[in-house]
């Protein structure tokens, strides 16, 4: 499977609309060629993973720890980095786009990397996204469709 690396970001605990969202998101990246990336642990990282596996697609999990058994199972590749929360610079360095669907501080900090390496950043449900000036959009269809279109024109 080649294709763009759209990332997923949001917390390791979260809502059901946003696992919801979360679980469409990976699954409409699957279904459209591209890859799945994220932290590769619970919560919306866990969702888009799974939305993305059961749509046959290929997931690979950037984790904060030393040990790759902690990824969710729905993660195909797990890389198990040993740098905490330092692992958010290579989610971000990695993907050709960002999705980002609620989350905290850990978000935030994946948002604020992502802006500053012109990696385009669409937040759903996002409280982050008019600080931020990231393009916002309502439902898992449109910001995927957002994210691969701008994939297309960011260079890694």
């Amino acid at each position: 499977m080649k294709g763009p690396l759209v990332a997923v970001v949001g917390g390791s605990a979260c809502t059901a609309q946003e696992a919801e969202w979360a679980t469409a998101v990976g699954r409409l990246i699957a279904e459209r060629g591209a890859v799945l990336l994220c932290g590769g642990l619970g919560g919306v990282m866990e969702a888009a993973a799974r939305g993305a596996k059961a749509a046959g697609g290929l997931t690979i999990g950037i984790l904060p720890g030393d040990d790759p058994a902690d990824a969710n199972a729905s993660i195909d590749v797990a890389l198990a980095t040993g740098m905490g929360e330092m692992r958010n610079a290579l989610i971000v360095r990695a993907a050709q786009a960002l999705i980002a669907i609620g989350g905290g501080w850990g978000t935030l900090s994946e948002i604020a990397l992502a802006r500053r390496s012109n990696t385009p950043v669409v937040g759903l449900h996002d409280a982050f996204t008019s600080a931020l000036e990231i393009h916002r959009e309502a439902g898992p269809e449109a910001a995927v469709r957002w994210a691969l279109e701008q994939a297309g024109r960011h260079e890694v």
